[in-house]
């Protein structure tokens, strides 16, 4: 017996704090979905949600002559692909804030810095009040804030290599001045719009939400945040290097102009998908990058997996939130994070002399 605690003590004392934290934030997500799907404005007992969930997945029990058919379709066809969207959402904004960061060297800089945000929004409203895109079917407005999202990254990436090989300032530069003119022509079209239907439509669809969630596109979100997040997690030499500066990079024999264009295009690519699917969802990408560097420090191989399971979990509550803050409604997930995160950034700020990645 007296081996066996030993051994559970070598375990902790010889194992690194961010590998202890990360399998229990792996533990912490699991046992999120399992309590976030009870809630609900339809109450259901937790061993019926369980039992229809078992079935689904495994085929085993009853379920499907036990609960009511509706109960069935709350489960499986709303609650759950709203979680799985969730941690979708929240993984591949909170990885493509610190891969943003870590391009652009700036601690406050987060997936939407170089314009993408502005693309999607100005892509959405055409779509919307205009009409632009209808052709691609029912999803069209969410495929037009793709291409817009997708398309200024693109752009981001021309004008920063203009008269010379990019870099992180002619990067923000390019991305500042592309966001700014998306966000004018996105204004100049709502103002002039006579649809208040479709005014109301764009303005929601810009708070961000989850309802639209459903295993059709789940099954093309989620494998892609996944790769890309497996991706960064091996990237971590080159992103650690990016936060020396190109100068000290190129002594080491590593010239970062090549990977500031793979990553960022496949930062894009992310948060276009999550606009797809989600909208316009804010602060996520700033505030969880921001707070794991200031507990574990600047080395991407600590934190990418850490990053990525908290902004999963964060994102998962704050759906939850969404749904039963008011009795009978939904707020927009987008006003609840930015409430929350938006004064816990306030607040870390005041109270912590921040360095990039939180060094005292």
């Amino acid at each position: 017996m007296k081996k066996k605690t030993d051994q559970g003590i070598d375990f902790f004392d010889k194992t690194p704090i961010y590998i202890i934290t990360s399998i229990i934030l792996l533990a912490l997500l699991i046992l999120s979905i399992l309590i976030a799907v009870g809630f609900g404005s339809v109450n259901i007992s937790i061993v019926e949600i369980y039992e229809i969930i078992i079935y689904k997945v495994f085929g085993i029990g009853n379920a499907i002559e036990t609960s009511d058919p509706s109960t069935i379709d709350i489960v499986w066809l709303i609650r759950l692909p709203r979680i799985i969207l969730a941690i979708a959402v929240g993984m591949g904004l909170s990885t493509s804030g610190m891969v943003m960061q870590a391009i652009v060297k700036n601690p406050l800089a987060d997936p939407y810095v170089l314009g993408v945000s502005s693309g999607a929004s100005l892509g959405a409203t055409l779509a919307i009040l205009l009409g632009v895109g209808s052709f691609f079917g029912p999803n069209y407005v969410g495929i037009a804030a793709f291409i817009g999202a997708f398309g200024v990254s693109i752009s981001v990436i021309t004008m920063a290599n203009v008269k010379g090989k990019s870099n992180s300032t002619k990067l923000l530069l390019s991305g500042m001045a592309l966001s700014t003119l998306c966000s004018s022509f996105s204004s100049f079209i709502v103002y002039f719009s006579d649809s208040a239907e479709g005014i109301r439509t764009v303005t929601y669809w810009m708070m961000g939400s989850l309802s639209g969630a459903n295993w059709d596109s789940i099954k093309f979100i989620l494998p892609i945040v996944l790769l890309s997040t497996m991706f960064f997690i091996s990237q971590y030499r080159t992103l650690n290097l990016m936060l020396l500066g190109d100068e000290t990079s190129i002594t080491l024999g590593r010239d970062l102009h090549k990977y500031r264009i793979i990553y960022l295009i496949v930062s894009s690519l992310n948060i276009g998908i999550i606009v797809y699917a989600s909208g316009i969802i804010g602060f996520v990408g700033l505030i969880i990058p921001h707070i794991v560097r200031m507990v574990f420090g600047t080395d991407h191989k600590k934190i990418t997996l850490i990053i990525a399971l908290v902004g999963s979990i964060f994102l998962i509550w704050m759906d939850v939130l969404s749904r039963i803050l008011i009795e009978g409604s939904e707020l927009p997930i987008g006003i609840i994070i930015s409430m929350i995160g938006a004064p816990i950034f306030i607040y870390l700020m005041i109270n912590k002399s921040y360095g990039f990645g939180g060094g005292e």
